[in-house]
Parts: C-alpha cells; structure tokens; sequence
C-alpha cells in the first residue's frame, strides 16, 4: 500500500519504500497526468542526501520515460524548495523531490508538488492513492536510463542559479554586506550548505560550517532542527561569536536558530519574529496563517496589527492555500516550515535564513534584542511538545477515546471551545490550548501545550498521560 501522509508518501527503506514501489508511484502518476492531458508538458524531479535517493529518482524517471512523458532531472541532491521553485517558474502541471525531510535515516519517501509549485492537496494524494492501486505490475514499463537521457526523454539540469537569483532579489543584499555578521551553519548532513553558502558569501558574511559532509546517516541523529539536537551549533555560535546560528533539516525547507546569546529559539518564535519584522519594520500589511499547533503569540500580534490570524489544519498545504486566499504576509508551522508572501508556495529554509539575517543587517539590532522587545510589547509565550510512540492497539484506543466516544479527562482550567479539525484541541478561556493528535510522517501520538502561565504546560500534559496511560 502506497499512503501519503501530511508530508509526502514516506515509508522505510527495503519495506516500504522499495524499488517496486518506486516504479508503481511513477506509472500511476504517469497515467494520473495522460488522463489529464498534461503528459506533453512533463515534470521535474530532484533528490536530497539519503540513502537510495538518487537511484529512486532514476527508477522513477526511466517509468515517465517509456510512457513518453519528458522529465527533467536535477542531476545534483538539492533542497525541497529549489524543485517547488523550478516547478512554479516554468508552470509544470507536476514535480517530485526524493525525500523523506526530517524523518530518521531508515525512512525515504517522495514529495508531489502540483501546478504552482504547491505541495499536492488530500485530494490529490488520495486520487494518486487510487492510481497507484490500480497498477498491474506487468503494465509498468521502463526505458534505460542512457537511452533515456540519449533520446531526450530524460534531461539532467542543474536550476541552483535561478533559485538563488530568486531569493537575492528579494533580500536586501547590500545591507547586509555593510552589517559585517558572523554565522554559524549547521546543514545537518543535508542538502543545505551550498545554496546558504552562496547566498551569504554574496552578502560578505563570515561563515562557520558543521556537519556539511555526505552522511546519509545524518551522524546518528535525527536530522530535524531542534533543542537537543544543535548542542554543537549552539557551541559554535558562542566559540566564534557569531551573530546567529541557523540549522536547517534533510531537505532544507524547515529551519533552526540559536540566537547570539547561544539560546534555541523554537520555530514559534521565528514564525513571531519574521512576522513583526516585516509588518514593523518593512511595512508590509497583512494576516498571517499558522496550523491548529502553533502559538497563538501569532494571534496577539495579528490583532494588535489591526489583523487576523488564520487557523489551518497540520499540512503545509492548508497554510500556503489560506495564504493565496487571503494574501497573508507569513505562514507557518511550530515544526519549523515557513514562507513568505511573493515567494513559492511551500516551506523554505533557505530563503527563511536569508530573511533572518536580512532582519539583522537592517534592525542593527540581536536576534536576543529583538525577542526581548517582542516580549515586553506582546508578552512571553510558554509551549511544549511531547511525542509518544505506540503500538496499533493503544493507537485505536486512543482514536476511540478521542474521536468516537469523544471523551475528556477531568481539566483545572474553564474550555472555551473544543475542536476536531485536526485531531483534538482544547480551548481554554485563560487564553492557553492543549492539542493532541497523531503525526501524518511517523507512528507517534503528538501533544502541543501553550498556557498563559509556564507552572501549567506540564500539568496540563501529565493529565492527557494520565488519561490513556501513556
């Protein structure tokens, strides 16, 4: 079975995601675009730094190219946003990046992006499902890659200059170059450090990098920017002074910050900071959109601006669909993914990072400075994520519990409302929230907390464990 999830169809390598597989996704999406009639104009395919990525890219091209479908390949492992770009630049009714993002090495997966450039909504996904169950293993054909590439079905390209170009003519380049700033990058073994190398060197930056080599075992960790897992950024950042720390995850359209200080800032953070940068300072007009599970700090900021905060479900689709909609200045996600109105449609760490440091140049203010002023206008904000794994049985006890008998533990705080858009979220009158729902990429049961008062987030969480016995 080939099930897409809130990030792509992600499966483990030699169960899941096999070459079998591989070549039945491509042949039902193959037929998907003939039925549409959108074959002639093809579609473009790139790969990050995991294990089999590259090799899965050519499987899939060499399908597309026996059915006579032209597929441009991106012959170098490059982020998730450069596909999405290259998709939206040339208008092609569809693309794929080889990419399992920030899940553990032992997973890889494919990511579809449709016209525009957008990640490929539940209905698409679902539609491609039921493609993909219809394939006859004796239906699929292949041509040989060298012949492939021969005959012009398959075309390697290499698009890093027209991504970068689009990103620098949105970045105030020159005032960067006159801020003189340190940075510390940490790729995480992924795909990242070319494109942010060239953008900062450009800049006239100095750059400290880590962890840039090719280790499609990310050194033993999760390659996911977070608190436990950029001990050694934070320690970089300190030991050369640098004026940010930046991270980015496997496929480089998710980010991660240490302050000049050394300090984590959460991507709820980033998600503020960007937000009140470009309203305060760049005067831009807008709302913003943020999904069921990040802060409602959003929310305070938007209303002081005169604006609205949208609430969406978990999926970047929902965000970059509610930004089209209402022409929002910023959306994005407590996991890490964020973009920006005028830019693509998806996630991207790498134009994220270079905004980051454009804030810095043109405040001539620390990041620490700038969330120390956020914080007395607007107030501090106290969040925690926990992730539980499980087995299939305490899963469906938790969905009954949840979903079908709808049940509650015994809470300390007055509900305002409940919903059940994505998962289940609790609103309390004291302006906190509890969400709890299970992840759309891995087998785990995710719990968000945001409370007024810190002492709260972890007693409001030990209730919902108490409850179904995590």
């Amino acid at each position: 079975m080939i099930e897409f999830g809130t990030g792509g169809w992600r499966a483990v390598i030699g169960d899941g995601f096999t070459r079998q597989n591989i070549r039945i996704l491509a042949k039902a999406l193959a037929t998907k675009m003939k039925n549409e009639g959108v074959e002639e104009e093809g579609l473009v395919i790139g790969y990050d730094r995991r294990f089999l990525s590259k090799e899965a890219m050519q499987w899939a091209a060499c399908v597309f190219a026996a059915e006579g479908i032209p597929t441009k390949l991106i012959n170098q492992s490059v982020p998730t946003p450069m596909v999405m770009f290259y998709v939206m630049k040339y208008m092609l009714p569809y693309g794929i990046m080889v990419t399992a993002s920030h899940n553990p090495a032992i997973y890889n997966g494919f990511k579809i992006f449709t016209s525009g450039g957008r990640d490929a909504d539940e209905y698409q996904t679902k539609d491609i499902e039921e493609y993909c169950a219809d394939v006859k293993e004796e239906e699929i054909r292949e041509m040989e890659y060298s012949v492939a590439v021969e005959s012009g079905n398959i075309q390697e390209i290499f698009p890093l200059n027209e991504y970068l170009d689009n990103i620098l003519t949105q970045i105030d380049i020159e005032r960067i170059r006159t801020a003189s700033l340190r940075i510390a990058l940490d790729p995480m073994y992924g795909v990242s450090e070319t494109s942010l190398a060239t953008i900062f060197h450009t800049a006239r930056c100095s750059l400290f990098t880590i962890n840039d080599r090719h280790d499609t075992l990310f050194g033993g960790k999760l390659p996911s920017p977070s608190a436990g897992t950029l001990k050694a950024l934070q320690n970089h950042v300190l030991d050369h002074r640098c004026d940010i720390g930046i991270a980015t995850d496997g496929d480089a359209d998710r980010i991660g910050i240490i302050d000049d200080k050394g300090n984590f800032l959460h991507p709820n953070d980033i998600l503020v900071i960007l937000y009140y940068y470009l309203v305060t300072y760049k005067n831009w007009r807008g709302p913003v959109v943020r999904n069921i599970a990040t802060t409602h700090r959003l929310d305070r900021l938007a209303k002081a601006f005169g604006e609205n905060c949208y609430e969406v479900p978990v999926g970047f689709k929902h965000i970059s669909s509610k930004m089209n909609e209402t022409d929002a200045v910023i959306g994005g996600e407590s996991s890490g993914g964020l973009t920006v109105r005028g830019h693509i449609k998806g996630k991207d760490g790498v134009y994220a990072a270079a905004l980051l440091v454009e804030m810095i140049a043109v405040t001539g203010k620390k990041l620490s400075v700038i969330m120390e002023e956020i914080q007395e206008k607007f107030g501090p904000g106290y969040m925690m994520e926990k992730d539980y794994r499980f087995d299939q049985l305490k899963k469906e006890e938790i969905q009954t519990i949840l979903f079908v008998e709808k049940r509650l533990p015994e809470l300390l705080w007055e509900i305002e409302k409940v919903s059940y858009l994505d998962g289940c979220k609790v609103y309390f009158k004291n302006g906190g929230w509890i969400i709890c729902r299970f992840s759309g990429t891995e087998p785990l049961l995710r719990i968000f907390c945001e409370m007024p008062e810190e002492k709260d987030i972890l007693r409001a969480i030990h209730i919902f464990e108490s409850f179904f016995k995590l």
